[in-house]
């Protein structure tokens, strides 16, 4: 068993840190406020973010930074994508070599567009890093329902350490020495589940879905491998995994975003209506400026941030996807313009 604590009390990190307690790991969450944490004291549960999970008094709430991460051995990090940096730099003077990073958060760093993993390695240089994605929601996390993840790290020996003291009857974990792919699988899918929320709030049906979710597939692959992911990472749990769940769920804050929208809210009604963090919101710009410089198509990615941030209707938005040049089915395409599944 080890002692592990959870950066971030969102619902994602209290999930987690409730499971891993449930296994017999000595489990800390951090939270920012401090009012927030005499809250999840005393009432045995995170209302705001996961009620009716109870929250056992064996699981520390902690503010300080200090505390939280002195003597343990594995910290998750489970905070939102643009909020990774400047919260991380509050542990780093407080951080050992021997200390291993789990990050669970699933999104890129707005203006330097880099993958959570390297934004990690910046602010804690010389600690192993961690990626765990794959298609979990928190409330069934939480309530022990079975569940499948995938973990890379560098060094393959850390990921594997993580497998075993993470894995249980109801939390299985394979892992993956591609975090490139499963990185970009699992922030992109984000924005993908916009654009299948739209579909729904708009009132089109599963064709209109469906087709949503394999072409935004395409276009997770194409940039995927562009930046080194490997192509049947896509293929398994931290990406279409995650992209069904996340598009299909209505556990699924972002498919959620996405309706409000289809349904003719604003982008700030929508946010507020969700009340938690829409990583898809967060991703689309980064998403967009990634497709831009690896020179890769990604005309959904497009179509959503022009209705984000652009003012675009939702509907106008997936007539003009319909009325696109015609050509080939491809998941890929190769660098000298052609269509087929090879990564060269």
């Amino acid at each position: 068993m080890k002692k592990i604590t959870v950066i971030g009390s969102g619902s994602w990190g209290t999930a987690l840190a409730v499971m891993l307690d449930r296994y017999g790991h000595e489990v800390t969450i951090w939270s920012f406020q401090q009012a927030e944490a005499d809250r999840i004291r005393r009432d045995g549960e995170h209302k705001e973010f996961l009620p009716g999970v109870k929250i056992n008094p064996s699981i520390q709430i902690e503010t300080d930074p200090k505390t939280a991460v002195e003597g343990r051995e594995i910290l998750i990090t489970a905070i939102p994508s643009k909020f990774v940096r400047v919260n991380m730099e509050k542990f780093t003077p407080f951080l050992k070599p021997e200390q291993v990073i789990v990050n669970v958060a699933k999104g890129l760093e707005d203006h330097s567009l880099l993958r959570l993993s390297e934004v990690l390695e910046e602010c804690v240089p010389g600690c192993p890093v961690c990626t765990l994605v794959g298609p979990s929601h928190a409330e069934e996390v939480a309530r022990d329902i079975p569940t499948a993840c995938t973990v890379s790290c560098k060094d393959m020996a850390v990921a594997e350490m993580v497998q075993k003291e993470f894995m249980n009857p109801n939390f299985r974990i394979y892992t993956n020495p591609d975090m490139v792919g499963m990185e970009v699988g699992a922030a992109l899918k984000n924005v993908i589940a916009l654009a299948a929320g739209m579909s729904d709030g708009l009132g089109f049906g599963d064709n209109t879905k469906a087709a949503l979710m394999t072409r935004g597939m395409a276009e997770i692959c194409r940039l995927g491998m562009a930046m080194g992911g490997q192509p049947l990472t896509f293929m398994g749990l931290s990406g279409i995994g995650d992209l069904i769940v996340t598009c299909t769920s209505m556990h699924s804050r972002n498919r959620r975003a996405g309706i409000l929208l289809g349904k003719g809210k604003s982008l700030e009604e929508t946010l507020q209506e969700v009340h938690m963090v829409v990583e898809g919101v967060n991703t689309a710009q980064a998403a967009q400026a990634l497709s831009e410089k690896y020179q890769v198509e990604m005309p959904i990615t497009k179509a959503i941030n022009e209705v984000l941030f652009a003012g675009k209707d939702p509907r106008q938005g997936v007539m003009e996807l319909m009325m696109r040049d015609s050509k080939p089915e491809s998941l890929y395409t190769q660098p000298n313009g052609q269509s087929g599944s090879s990564t060269k």
